[in-house]
């Protein structure tokens, strides 16, 4: 059986909503933050080597990173379906905003999320160069939704799950404003009434406010 390793606040919400979103048959296990610390528990850690959140198991595998899981469930236990494979249409699309979530937007804004912390780095050209980095990103996904529903094509895929953690979730840890993009405002919403997303945050984070505006 899948089982889902999910740890509260956190980016494995992606695959509680992907399992959801697929109606597939898994398991879900929730671990619960440190409330002092807020990182994850000793048995959450011990896992997977990385120690972080996501990881599913299912029999002797063990697997790690947003992206790898949800392209493994997807095409194991979905059918292909909430992705796109090579040759079809909108294929590049699909693995440019499956790769950038992490790639480029979460890595950008855990820098925002630990630069606090260092004295002076926020005048270090490089640390101005990951910031305007951040700010592009978030202009280019307003951009692309001013032209549609979705970030690939005009139809709903595992893209727009992998993108959602970071503009939601993730803003507990790093505030942003959102109000100069309007269209990833009212993304958020469309996102945010979706069945199968109630039902993930509901399982996966009760109670917990969504950062859907």
């Amino acid at each position: 059986m899948l089982t889902v390793h999910h740890l509260g606040k956190s980016q494995s919400e992606r695959i509680v909503w992907l399992c959801e979103e697929l109606e597939i048959p898994y398991e879900l296990e929730v671990y619960t933050r440190d409330v002092v610390t807020m990182l994850a528990p000793p048995e959450y850690k011990a896992l997977h080597p990385l120690g972080i959140a996501p990881v599913i198991t299912e029999g002797d595998l063990v697997l790690g990173e947003s992206g790898a899981i949800m392209e493994y469930i997807i095409w194991t236990h979905g059918g292909g379906r909430l992705g796109i494979a090579p040759g079809q249409k909108h294929y590049p699309d699909y693995l440019f905003w499956m790769h950038m979530a992490n790639g480029t937007l979460m890595s950008a804004e855990i820098f925002r999320m630990y630069a606090p912390y260092f004295t002076g780095i926020d005048k270090s050209p490089a640390a101005h160069s990951i910031m305007s980095r951040a700010e592009r990103t978030y202009e280019m996904i307003d951009a692309r939704l001013a032209e549609s529903d979705y970030l690939v094509g005009d139809s709903f895929t595992a893209a727009d799950i992998i993108n959602l953690f970071p503009l939601t979730t993730m803003r507990a840890f790093v505030p942003r404003d959102l109000s100069a993009y309007p269209n990833i405002l009212s993304y958020l919403k469309r996102m945010g009434a979706r069945p199968a997303y109630q039902r993930a945050m509901a399982k996966g984070d009760p109670g917990m406010k969504l950062m859907l505006e």
